[in-house]
């Protein structure tokens, strides 16, 4: 066991080296694609949590994206209040959780398609609100994303200047720390959730809510737990994307958004933190790869042309959903199960191959013999 411990804390830290390399030698653009995609894989993570864990379906991620990503801007931008942008993100992080929390009396009734459904109207409503509360928005054509700065450091190109290694380190090389610590913050906190008792409580409820009722579980309470819980991570998520983007417009946080973090986590396998990352590097790195080789693809038209071929995003879409069909067809249990599945593979000793031999058994103990 000590061993095996000591394996995957190696694993874990040589990928966390491995991860920490991009930036010296990547350009820009790669940095973006893995930029979203951290972004993605947190909002992901929270979703996998809410839908894969504790068996609710919900469509109105977008919405507490949006809520993280607005608040922030709203929050540390002019018009509004100015604060520091450190206090700025935990409270864009907090407003997503605390929308979470107002609606979680629906989400604790709520369950399965109504919930879904319930949702839904959330992404409308959240939609309407952006175009139509100028003052805090900016309306359709959104808000400017004021930068992080944490003391005199600040996570754009300008201020202050500074180099590693030889290397120039602009925005994209900056944030993409950030996005690997906030990223690091997800994956640690969620493993822990699953592990402790709500997060057992909440695999309850989706095996049987009866069950889990007999057992002692409040089940309205757990599930507007993990709806709040699940909000707070699509918040974190929607402030760096704000970050990454610069800019926040309204039609980005579409229903269309939702589906795509639905794909992403089916994809990954429901209720897993890898496989929600996975689908999320994935589902969102797949789109923006094939824009920008979209004229060495067959059938693949660049971006705004009028040939009437299919488009790059369009074209990535079909690629993931026949990618779902896939999955549901061959590998129900997503990505995660797939690899778990071959891995057990490689370990099996290959037919026909020694099989280590048994422990002989210790001969019996003599004892002594007694005449008469």
């Amino acid at each position: 066991m000590s061993d095996r411990r000591s394996l995957k804390t190696a694993r874990t830290l040589a990928i966390a080296v491995l991860l920490c390399v991009p930036p010296f030698y990547l350009d820009a653009f790669w940095l973006r694609v893995g930029l979203f995609s951290l972004a993605a894989a947190i909002g992901a993570v929270g979703l996998t949590l809410l839908s894969g864990v504790a068996g609710q379906l919900s469509l109105g991620h977008a919405f507490f994206l949006a809520v993280g990503a607005y608040g922030y801007t709203w929050l540390a931008g002019e018009p509004g209040p100015g604060l520091p942008t450190p206090l700025a993100a935990v409270l864009a992080v907090l407003l997503a959780g605390g929308a979470g929390l107002l609606f979680s009396p629906v989400a604790g009734r709520v369950r399965g398609i109504y919930l879904g459904v319930a949702t839904l109207a959330l992404v409308f409503l959240g939609h309407h609100l952006l175009l139509t509360a100028d003052s805090v928005t900016g309306g359709f054509n959104g808000r400017s994303v004021p930068p992080l700065r944490i003391g005199g450091f600040g996570f754009t190109a300008d201020t202050p200047e500074l180099t590693v290694l030889g290397v120039p380190f602009g925005a994209e090389e900056r944030l993409w720390y950030l996005g690997l610590a906030l990223f690091a913050l997800t994956w640690f906190t969620a493993r822990g959730l699953l592990r402790s008792r709500p997060g057992r409580a909440w695999a309850a409820l989706r095996d049987s809510e009866t069950a889990a009722a007999v057992m002692g579980v409040d089940v309205a309470r757990h599930r507007a737990a993990a709806f709040v819980v699940s909000s707070m991570y699509a918040g974190l998520a929607g402030v760096l994307l704000a970050l990454a983007f610069r800019r926040v417009v309204p039609d980005y946080f579409s229903l269309a958004l939702s589906v795509d973090y639905l794909a992403m986590i089916v994809l990954g396998g429901l209720g897993s933190v890898a496989g929600a990352t996975a689908g999320a590097v994935f589902v969102t790195a797949l789109p923006l790869l094939m824009t920008r080789y979209a004229d060495q693809l067959p059938l693949v038209a660049a971006p705004g042309s009028a040939d009437g071929t299919v488009g790059p995003t369009e074209a990535a879409r079909y690629l993931y959903g026949a990618a779902i069909v896939a999955v549901l067809l061959y590998a129900p249990d997503g990505l995660h199960g797939l690899s778990r599945r071959l891995r057990t593979r490689l370990r099996r000793p290959k037919p026909g191959s020694p099989t280590p031999a048994a422990p002989a058994a210790a001969p019996p103990a003599r004892t002594k013999e007694h005449t008469p």
